[in-house]
């Protein structure tokens, strides 16, 4: 199994910046694509920004040039960079890798369990 732990969710107020990071660790042998999707509240699911594993991003339009994505590959992190953020910036933002998986022996795309991100004054 492969677990993906999210942090640096919180509190700000409109214009700050936040970085979230998210590790994995597990049966990883390899990390492929990783990403930040994000759910409002009475909203669907959305994807934020992806990476490939050589570092080829990309971005939601509401979020490009606000948001940067950035990942380790040794480190198998991905961390993403929130600047100016906006109320409606509000909601839970997930991480998500495509792994394959050491133990089971093919790919599987997994998810973290979210971190709240609030933007309000």
């Amino acid at each position: 199994q492969v677990q993906l732990v999210e942090s640096g969710g919180g509190l700000v107020q409109p214009g700050e910046s936040l970085r979230l990071s998210c590790s994995a660790s597990g049966s990883i042998f390899r990390i492929y694509n990783m990403g930040w999707y994000r759910q409002a509240p009475g909203k669907q699911r959305e994807m934020v920004a992806s990476i490939t594993r050589g570092g080829r991003t990309n971005y939601a339009g509401s979020v490009e040039g606000q948001f940067t994505i950035s990942r380790d590959n040794t480190k198998n992190t991905v961390d993403l960079q929130m600047n100016s953020l906006k109320p409606e910036d509000t909601a839970v933002y997930y991480c998500t890798a495509t792994v394959a998986d050491a133990l089971i022996g093919r790919s599987v795309d997994y998810w973290g369990q979210g971190t709240q991100v609030t933007v309000s004054s």
